[in-house]
């Protein structure tokens, strides 16, 4: 029998507001413990919360870009349970009137588009942080993350595979980038995802027992836990076994799957209405004013890279991957490049330097139009291609103008033609043996004239100049 896998996603996310979301304390992941803490997010007894506007508007920006239908009326409610690191008991968070809901992205795998439905988005408190590793058997607890803004974006079990898995949280990942609602920084927690994995017959209509994956720490590590929870799963039935409702934790270590508690269902948690704050009400104008602001997204800006720079699709899909990456591209086009140089440029040269030194673009020291400039100098003849890439190290490390750089260290091309032809003439003249075998019609050879004419410039030669003079010495 055949399996087929049924996934869905839950992908929390840290909302980049100042302030948490029902006080007034900053959030800043590194200040020292407990630092940033009153008595209403460490839940003290009387305290009073207060939404942050800012968090219902981020939340709404990502449910538009989301194409989720949002909300006119809307509430918070309690969810109880309890955890050392939830001092009230409970979780302020959204039940059956979520903010967003009803929405769809869609994502690429092996060429082919899905379809993958979001059930809905909703706002919630983070919870303290628990610290096991204090030493002496000890462990504590930081409450500078209670109380955190935090968007759960849950998905219709719509994914079929580990690799769509993939794919989805990177879509998701590049809007909220894009949307810069969050810096989804998964080593500090900024976004958290969890599997929700299944497996049934192929064919069957019926969902088969879930098991949900926590403590993942990477998008890569999504994917083979998915992949082990399946395999594992498959195990379990073809041996007569049976899958039990559980969470369970992702042992990076091991490769493994390991069981930490049974799932609770929704009734466990005895939601009711947050009595403390009032219903969220979005009217068509608010909702407007959102939608005006967003910026274009990475689908949109991707096709339009396509059709206005004439960008291959995988050009263009690379470029947009980064928001910063791609109004660093079109900037650099502004600045009147070459779409296609700067594309190349970009993605193969100044990316190559970047990785080397694990830099982000917006830390780079070429600026756009320094780039520009560099792919000028090629068109105009003044320096060649590999002298460019030169000058590009240079223009990395010190962050001088590319014109400087030629200047300073006389790394100009040599285009005048006199200086060729005498380079050319002295090359053929003390290779004898090499002009009888092009003249015999091995023109492979023909790339060892254009080597030792490099090599008498200096590498300054302009290269047409020098193709162009070659052929006309050689063949007449």
């Amino acid at each position: 029998m055949k399996y087929e896998a049924v996934i869905g996603m839950e992908v929390h996310v840290e909302i980049n507001s100042k302030s948490k979301v029902f006080c007034a304390c900053p959030t800043d992941f590194h200040a020292p413990p407990n630092t940033n803490v009153c008595p209403i997010c460490l839940g003290m007894p009387g305290a009073l919360p207060v939404l942050n506007r800012d968090m219902v508007d981020k939340s709404v920006a990502v449910g538009l870009a989301l194409n989720c239908k949002i909300s006119r009326w809307s509430k918070m409610d309690r969810k109880n349970y309890f955890y050392p690191d939830l001092a009230k008991n409970y979780q302020i968070s959204q039940y059956d009137l979520p903010l967003c809901h009803g929405g769809s992205i869609e994502i690429e795998v092996d060429g082919e588009t899905r379809r993958i439905g979001i059930t809905r988005a909703h706002m919630e408190e983070d919870t303290a942080r628990n610290t096991h590793t204090l030493g002496g058997g000890q462990s504590g607890i930081d409450f500078n993350r209670s109380g955190v803004p935090l968007l759960e974006i849950v998905t219709e079990p719509d994914i079929r595979s580990a690799a769509e898995a993939y794919a989805y949280l990177t879509a998701l990942k590049q809007i909220l980038q894009y949307l810069d609602v969050s810096d989804c920084n998964m080593e500090e927690g900024s976004l958290r995802a969890e599997a929700n994995i299944s497996i049934r017959p192929e064919g069957r209509a019926e969902f088969g027992v879930k098991t949900e994956v926590k403590n993942v720490a990477s998008f890569s590590g999504v994917q083979k836990a998915i992949d082990y929870e399946i395999a594992r799963q498959e195990k379990v039935l073809r041996e007569g076994g049976v899958i039990v409702q559980e969470t369970r934790g992702w042992d990076a270590d091991r490769g493994i799957t390991v069981s930490q508690r049974l799932k609770e269902s929704a009734h466990d948690y005895r939601y009711f209405p947050e009595p403390d704050l009032p219903p969220i009400v979005v009217d068509e104008s608010w909702e407007n004013r959102i939608r005006e602001g967003l910026p274009e997204l990475p689908a949109p800006r991707k096709k339009r890279l396509e059709s206005q720079y004439g960008l291959s699709a995988y050009d263009a899909h690379v470029i947009t991957l980064s928001k910063p990456v791609a109004d660093y591209y079109e900037a650099v086009v502004a600045a009147g490049a070459d779409p296609k140089k700067a594309s190349n440029w970009l993605m193969v040269e100044l990316q190559a330097l970047l990785s080397a030194a694990k830099l982000e673009i917006q830390a780079c020291k070429i600026g756009p139009e320094a780039l520009a400039a560099l792919l000028k100098l090629i068109d105009t003849g003044l320096i060649s291609g590999k002298i460019a890439k030169e000058v590009l190290v240079e223009m990395f490390d010190s962050g001088l103008p590319p014109d400087t750089i030629v200047r300073d260290k006389g790394l100009s091309q040599i285009s005048d033609t006199g200086a060729i032809e005498a380079a050319v003439k002295q090359v053929i003249d003390a290779s004898p043996e090499q002009v009888a075998q092009f003249k015999a019609g091995k023109d492979k050879v023909f790339g060892y004239f254009v080597g030792q004419v490099m090599k008498a410039t200096r590498g300054k030669g302009n290269p047409q100049l020098i193709n162009d003079i070659l052929r006309r010495e050689l063949e007449g």
